[in-house]
């Protein structure tokens, strides 16, 4: 009626106007932003002679060492086929078999999400955000550090459904302990699969495994027809060992026509050289051999050029994060990938820190920025790491997510359109004057800057006045506001009885098993 009314007279009543932008201030609102497409130039640290020297030399690692896939005798022979000399479980490739078969993988493709406006494009000049993957405990602000279980595993995928800035979400974003090690997948899929409507990422701590997130994503798509639906990690038992468990997983979803995150896990000085150029070695030779393996088994299957780098304490033996060397490495394994043309995955909000302190931003902006400025395609970890990843912590993940929105805006770049240029507000202002009531500021205030959902720029005494409460106390109450907006995406009720009817029928098929 109230509309009618000011459609009729072309007024408002009064106060009518501040109760609607309070009302609209006050409405959850489930914003999504689109993946991050860079209007920015890459970072290349390496010179054209030092790529030349890394990519020859792991030509030589492949053919005169060698890479070993171990317990997999149909993956020796798949390798005997297509030309390789296999001695045992070691796979020696010759020069330039593995650069010409992977080939075949695309340098950019889509995985689709049930909802079609949460698509993403993962290649070329994207950006994907993911969130962190894998701890076995989580910490927050009233319960301290303690196991994952499934229900803190339903709460970080509606955070992550909830933050605006996050296009994905995620895989095993904690490792719920209370459900058996041999059904907690059936469970952490169905998570992603009615809680979120964002694309996610399938599991490969078993083959078996594996094949259950396809025949889950075929009824939650009512069939795949060819299209990718998940974005898995395929994680390299580095140095140059690729295992039976992983190249099983592997297998699965390169048939299936699903994508694969071939990454080497390397902490330098332990698993790779402490040398830059020497770890970009090892790093390019191992992701030459998985992505070609993936192609042997089918050639055109999705793959993303992994590198997850971190560096060692060599006084503790405990991995460090955010430092010099792993940026290094990190822009540097960003030109290999390029020049493979492949997708590349590295980055994260990583820190070795046990709170969400200092020392955590710090080492995440290092890593988070590294990441966007060295061409990085699709971001695991991007929020919510802690403590070396043995921790998904509640408050990182909000901080985080927060500072995810910063991304967005730096990989936009500068406009020089005719607005951006603001000639009209100088010659509106003149010397002397300011800009906040100027018609150019008016009409552009509200997008003219990224804002924090988080930060607290109030003047000292009113923050203090309102408890003085710092960052971590800040994003405990961001937690505890979006779990309680949380609203659920529909799914057709036909297709969530199916989902349920098919774990409760894998589950009975089996004993449980916590080992």
């Amino acid at each position: 009626m109230a509309e009618v009314e000011v459609a009729r007279t072309g007024r408002r009543g009064r106060g009518g106007g501040g109760a609607a932008r309070r009302a609209e201030r006050t409405a959850v609102k489930i914003d999504a932003a689109k993946y991050i497409e860079r209007n920015i130039p890459n970072f290349e640290i390496l010179t054209p002679e030092a790529i030349e020297v890394i990519e020859a030399n792991a030509e030589t690692v492949l053919e005169e060492i060698g890479v070993a896939f171990v317990e997999n005798p149909e993956a020796l022979k798949l390798w005997k086929d297509a030309g390789a000399d296999v001695r045992g479980e070691r796979v020696h490739i010759p020069r330039g078999l593995a650069r010409k078969l992977c080939a075949t993988a695309p340098s950019r493709f889509t995985q689709h999400a049930r909802n079609p406006e949460r698509n993403v494009e993962i290649g070329g000049k994207s950006l994907v955000l993911a969130p962190v993957y894998g701890p076995p405990f989580v910490r927050d602000a009233n319960g301290g550090r303690r196991y994952a279980t499934m229900d803190d595993f339903r709460n970080f995928v509606k955070l992550g459904y909830m933050s605006k800035w996050l296009h994905h979400s995620g895989g095993t974003v904690c490792e719920p302990t209370d459900v058996p090690v041999n059904k907690r997948h059936l469970d952490m899929l169905h998570a992603h699969m009615t809680l979120s409507d964002k694309p996610f990422m399938g599991s490969v701590t078993e083959p078996s495994r594996a094949q259950d997130s396809v025949e889950m994503c075929e009824i939650l798509f009512g069939g795949l027809d060819g299209r990718t639906v998940m974005t898995s990690l395929i994680n390299i038992n580095s140095p140059l060992t690729f295992d039976a468990t992983m190249m099983g997983a592997l297998k699965v979803y390169a048939e299936a026509n699903q994508a694969c995150i071939i990454s080497p896990f390397i902490v330098g000085g332990a698993m790779a050289p402490v040398s830059v150029a020497g770890t970009l070695t090892q790093v390019l030779a191992e992701v030459l051999a998985g992505v070609a393996y993936s192609q042997l088994l089918n050639p055109g299957a999705p793959v993303i050029f992994g590198a997850f780098v971190t560096s060692i304490d060599m006084n503790s033996g405990a991995p460090t994060f955010g430092t010099p060397e792993a940026s290094q490495i990190l822009y540097g394994a960003g030109q290999l990938a390029r020049r493979l043309g492949l997708p590349f995955r590295s980055g994260g909000g990583l820190c070795g820190s046990k709170l969400p302190d200092a020392q955590a931003a710090y080492e995440s902006a290092n890593t988070l920025n590294a990441a966007l400025m060295g061409g990085v395609n699709f971001m695991l970890h991007a929020c919510g790491w802690l403590e070396g990843g043995l921790v998904a912590s509640y408050e990182k993940f909000v901080m985080d997510a927060d500072q995810l929105g910063a991304l967005h805006k730096l990989a936009a770049g500068v406009a020089y359109d005719e607005p951006a240029q603001a000639m009209d507000a100088i010659r509106e202002v003149g010397p002397g004057g300011h800009f906040l009531g100027c018609a150019h500021t008016q009409a552009h205030f509200k997008d003219a800057f990224w804002r924090t959902n988080l930060f607290d720029y109030r003047p000292f005494e009113t923050w203090d006045e309102d408890g003085g409460r710092d960052t971590q106390a800040l994003a405990s109450a961001r937690v505890a506001k979006l779990l309680a907006d949380y609203q659920q995406p529909a799914l057709d009720p036909e297709i969530a009885g199916a989902l349920r009817a098919y774990i409760d029928e894998k589950k009975a098929s089996t004993a449980d098993s916590f080992i």
